[in-house]
């Protein structure tokens, strides 16, 4: 028998929102780890609000939904606040009722900006890698660093020079600009839309953009990202970035593998300074790293592995969106890649932690 198209729209619903979610969703074992995180940081939110004065969004509340904005590719701060208002998904994840007002995308972006600054996202980077180190995650020897290019929020109209010569800005919204055969460099030219933004491009053939670089460190037994730095787009700044994480993060006795654009006399000498093994691919000629180094099977091994962390920048530029950066200025971008490579950790911490199911007579939490 055909059953009937009919609509019938009740007033009441009887059905709980951890009822609708399935019990094997994955974001059900990462609300946990998200939890558990976010608990640990009372303290840290107490300092950043005042006691007195009108309520703002709960900062839980607001680091869970821009989890979900990275981790479901959500493209803007608008289409994730359209989300939340009728993802059933996104607001038991978030914490919102069925029932909840949604905030406007206005006041979300206000208290985002007021929130997420670099030192908080390290603070939530640095409690989500303590769990992996709790569990026995990460390695203490051997490491792989490597550098992405992140485009910036601004386009090549907003250069404009230093000095102020030039012809006067055009009116309108998106005006034409020609400047061909004309030469712009970071040192006559500046963005009037994003300052700390840099020209930069990494081959001799391909188009030189206003970039940030981002830097990252990852342990090579489960490929876990241990430190981020995010730096203004200049030749040295992958060198200067590797050297101040591995001064952090790596111990005497420890490798580092990394690409060719590492095998630099300065960056291997110092790494044998201090006592580290400096597993960097060797160039075809004047390369740094001597042919004993390379002939051992822990050089090979590290650059097998060392692979992985470009497996991270894929992520967080493709899932992640900081393919092109939503923001302005250097800190904010650090804070932003911080908080990318977080929610990449906590990717790759569901499939290596063991959850244990509750039992059916247990009640949902």
């Amino acid at each position: 028998m055909r059953g009937h198209d009919a609509i019938q729209h009740s007033w009441f619903s009887y059905v709980s929102l951890e009822d609708r979610i399935p019990k094997q969703h994955p974001l059900r074992r990462l609300r946990l780890l998200v939890d558990g995180v976010l608990v640990a940081m009372d303290a840290v939110f107490a300092e950043r609000y005042s006691h007195t004065g009108r309520p703002s969004i709960a900062p839980e509340k607001l680091l869970r939904a821009l989890l979900l904005q990275v981790l479901y590719t959500v493209r803007s701060e608008r289409q994730l606040m359209e989300q939340l208002d009728y993802n059933l998904l996104f607001r038991w994840f978030v914490g919102l009722g069925i029932d909840d007002a949604v905030w406007e995308r206005s006041v979300f972006s206000a208290n985002r900006e007021r929130l997420l600054s670099e030192s908080l996202s390290r603070e939530f980077f640095t409690r989500v890698l303590a769990i992996a180190e709790w569990q026995n995650l990460v390695s203490d020897e051997h490491f792989s660093v490597d550098g992405s290019l992140i485009e910036a929020w601004a386009s090549h109209k907003s250069l404009v020079k230093k000095d102020g010569s030039g012809s006067d800005k055009p009116a309108g919204r998106n005006p034409e600009v020609d400047f061909s055969g004309e030469k712009r460099s970071n040192a006559t030219h500046q963005s009037t839309t994003d300052p700390e933004a840099r020209l930069y491009k990494k081959g001799e053939y391909t188009e030189a953009k206003l970039r940030y670089i981002t830097h990252a460190l990852s342990e090579n037994r489960n490929g876990l990202i241990v430190d981020v730095e995010t730096t203004q787009a200049t030749g040295t700044a992958e060198i200067e970035a590797a050297q101040k994480m591995i001064k952090r993060r790596v111990p005497k006795g420890g490798s580092v593998g990394a690409d060719k654009g590492y095998d630099q006399p300065a960056f291997v000498n110092q790494l044998n300074a201090q006592d580290i093994k400096a597993h960097v691919a060797r160039k075809k000629t004047g390369s740094a790293v001597d042919g004993r180094t390379a002939r051992g099977k822990g050089y090979a091994q590290s650059l097998k592995r060392r692979k992985i962390v470009e497996e991270a920048f894929g992520w967080i530029k493709t899932v992640g969106g900081l393919r092109k950066t939503r923001h302005i200025g250097l800190a904010k971008v650090a804070g932003q890649a911080l908080f990318c490579f977080a929610a990449y950790n906590l990717t790759r911490l569901l499939n290596l932690l063991v959850f244990t199911p509750k039992p059916a007579w247990a009640k949902p939490t």
